[in-house]
């Protein structure tokens, strides 16, 4: 049973219209995903994507750079919810890092800011300690939580007055962390 060249021929052409709008949909698409990245990279809100998990992770870090811990933190736990262990791990990340850069701001020689600031650096060291339970091989995560332990006294014990303990150092934070 051999094909008519007319069947041939339309079969021939069906095939080549539907590679045709393939290729013009993957062009518009790759054309809305480098709208989206300049959108984030930039801090601004994307126009295409909105509600993906990177659009609402990605509010959500600039939150957070803009000094706006709570929203930020809010965002991430929603986040949190759901999304890969991949994914899981770099918001719990984050949300320790909101915890390490507050805990640094408020660094002084009062006793109530201190154990505010062993407070904010402790739930720094849960969220990485999370993260690496999400993925092990999240190195930034590691970094943060072996200076957060330097940090952090031994023995968390609030209301206590000068001890032989050196409780919280903040000397030897090193520059560009996190």
């Amino acid at each position: 049973m051999a094909l008519s060249a007319k069947k041939l021929t339309a079969g021939f052409l069906l095939v080549a219209l539907a590679a045709g709008a393939t290729a013009v949909y993957e062009a518009n698409r790759i054309r809305q995903i480098e709208n989206f990245n300049t959108a984030v990279l930039a801090g601004k809100t994307p126009v295409t994507d909105t509600q993906s998990w990177e659009a609402k992770f990605s509010a959500a870090f600039w939150l957070a750079k803009s000094g706006r811990y709570q929203d930020a933190t809010l965002l991430f736990l929603q986040l949190a919810e759901g999304g890969t262990p991949g994914q899981r791990s770099a918001i719990q990340y984050n949300i320790g890092n909101i915890f390490f850069l507050r805990g640094l701001a408020i660094n002084g020689t009062d006793l109530t800011v201190r154990e505010e600031a062993i407070y904010m650096l402790t739930n720094a060291k849960t969220a990485y300690m999370q993260s690496l339970r999400l993925d092990s091989k999240h190195w930034d995560a590691r970094h943060n939580l072996d200076r957060i332990l330097t940090m952090l006294p031994a023995e968390v014990t609030p209301g206590v007055g000068e001890s032989d303990s050196p409780g919280l150092i903040m000397g030897n934070i090193p520059v560009g962390l996190p």
